[in-house]
């Protein structure tokens, strides 16, 4: 009778952790060492084999017919030893202790001898310890050694925080070539122009008389013209830059204003805000924002009811949402929001109730998109809410916010009374254009001037308009869309003409 056989297989638990562990203790007492890594006057015995698993470094080194190959001892040029030692552990035990005074040495050492792994631990460390006073720093580290995604995080990170960065020692001790690169990006979140050149300045008069001569190369990347006439001025008359040439030559340019050098960096445009609109049960609350430079929208608050039909303008940085119907009447009630604060604050409330008022939004810090029927303007200084509905019937007259007074009053009265009027603000002077009277919606458009308190009927569209968008750009009124239905049926006959 034969004997029953079978095939098994054994498989021993840590088996790879246990064999490390045992390689670790020959490296720890020197024995079986077939290398001597030297760095600086360190020597660091090891095992071409260890080191050849974890490192395509030394695998090319130790697996080619190169000199090394063969010797006995490798001098590693400008490796910092005590990096290397800890690096040299990590292949045995997979370790490593990363802390902010050995973070780049480990991290210069770990691209040399392409350690994926610990590259990779490092720059996550690295972007951990991103602040204002060392990105610069980092920045500059990760693009020397090639470590594109910690570079950009670093750089992003520079951008956003801009402000702070140009205030910190980092920046100051900056070669001239970095402080171009710097300049001539659109990115750098600042409020105006004047921030940057003023950091140009405080950088050259940290070491004058070296930097006098980089001034006006540097000054080139300055985008002048947005500067103000006045400030241009000074600068004319400052003697840092009168006897310069170069500079003065730039400071005449800007004088100018040689537009093809005024295009603005992406954070001093401005922040396109969308407020409310219809969602599809009822009126939205939000209030999202959208910011050029980060090419993103974000939502940054909620107003403190439903509103629809309302208006919105900017008056000194505020945010003022006017009027409109919370779904069962009309409102005269004002919120006003601040957005550098993200605080809401509750304003004394129009003598009408309206929705479907006019109102126009303008400001260097805010810029409004709306989705809803509005008009209500900014004109040297006072805010006007022009027409709308009162729930009952439509309105011609025009109330105007004093912001010193803290009061809404009335002005002289529109010859027409128009609810989704569009209004804009063009020379000085307050445009009402087309809207809806109750029986149809109007061609007409009339202009109030704030200094005789009248209105005057001017040129009528060619085009019947409710609910129309309302701009002006380089002294033209530029009337989009609407729609030419009765009163009655609102979702008809929408335009896609333009005119001006």
């Amino acid at each position: 009778m034969e004997p029953c056989t079978s095939d098994e297989f054994f498989q021993a638990l840590n088996h790879a952790e246990q064999t490390f562990k045992k390689m670790e203790n020959y490296l720890r007492h020197k024995q079986l060492c077939d290398v001597v890594l030297v760095a600086g006057d360190r020597r660091i015995p090891a095992h071409r084999l260890v080191l050849s698993s974890v490192s395509d470094y030394f695998a090319a080194m130790f697996t080619n017919d190169v000199r090394e190959a063969r010797q006995e001892e490798i001098k590693m040029e400008g490796v910092e030893p005590n990096a290397l030692w800890a690096l040299v552990q990590y292949a045995y035990t997979g370790r490593l202790e990363l802390k902010e005074d050995n973070i780049e040495c480990l991290l210069s050492t770990a691209c040399l001898l392409q350690l994926s792994q610990v590259v990779e631990a490092c720059c996550k460390f690295l972007m951990k310890q991103l602040h204002p006073s060392n990105c610069l720093g980092i920045r500059s580290f990760a693009d020397a050694q090639g470590c594109t995604d910690l570079h950009k995080v670093a750089h992003n990170y520079t951008m956003e925080n801009f402000m702070e960065v140009i205030r910190n020692q980092e920046f100051l001790l900056l070669p001239a070539t970095e402080i171009a690169k710097l300049l001539a990006s659109d990115d750098m979140n600042i409020p105006n122009e004047e921030t940057i050149l003023n950091a140009l300045l405080t950088w050259v008069r940290h070491d004058l008389e070296q930097r006098r001569k980089d001034l006006s190369k540097l000054l080139a990347y300055i985008r002048l013209p947005l500067l103000a006439p006045q400030f241009l001025a000074d600068m004319e008359n400052n003697a840092l830059f009168r006897d310069d040439i170069e500079c003065q030559k730039l400071i005449m340019e800007a004088m100018k204003y040689h537009l093809p050098r005024t295009k603005p960096r992406k954070s001093t445009v401005g922040v396109l805000f969308a407020v409310g609109g219809m969602d599809a049960t009822k009126g939205a609350t939000s209030i999202e924002k959208y910011e050029l430079r980060t090419n993103m929208w974000t939502p940054v608050a909620n107003m403190n009811g439903r509103r629809l039909q309302f208006g919105v303008a900017v008056l000194d940085d505020k945010l003022y949402v006017v009027g409109g119907r919370d779904g069962l009447k009309t409102l005269n009630t004002v919120e006003c929001y601040n957005p550098r604060t993200k605080t809401w604050s509750v304003m004394p409330p129009m003598s009408t109730h309206r929705h479907g008022l006019g109102m126009k939004m303008r400001s260097f810090f805010l810029q409004l998109f709306i989705f809803v029927f509005l008009g209500v303007a900014v004109l040297e200084g006072p805010m006007y809410a022009v027409g709308g509905h009162d729930g009952w019937s439509y309105l011609n007259t025009v109330e105007r916010w004093d912001p010193q007074a803290r009061q809404w009053n009335f002005v002289a009265s529109m010859s027409t009374p128009r609810s989704t009027v569009g209004v804009a603000i063009l020379n000085g002077k307050l445009y009402a254009v087309g809207g809806r009277d109750g029986s149809s919606c109007l061609k007409s458009v009339e202009c109030f001037d704030p200094h005789t308190n009248k209105w005057t009927l001017c040129a009528q569209m060619s085009k019947r308009r409710g609910g129309v968008g309302v701009t002006t750009w380089n002294g033209f009124l530029y009337a989009i869309g609407g729609h030419d239905a009765p009163a009655s049926n609102l979702t008809s006959r929408l335009s896609d003409c333009v005119e001006r």
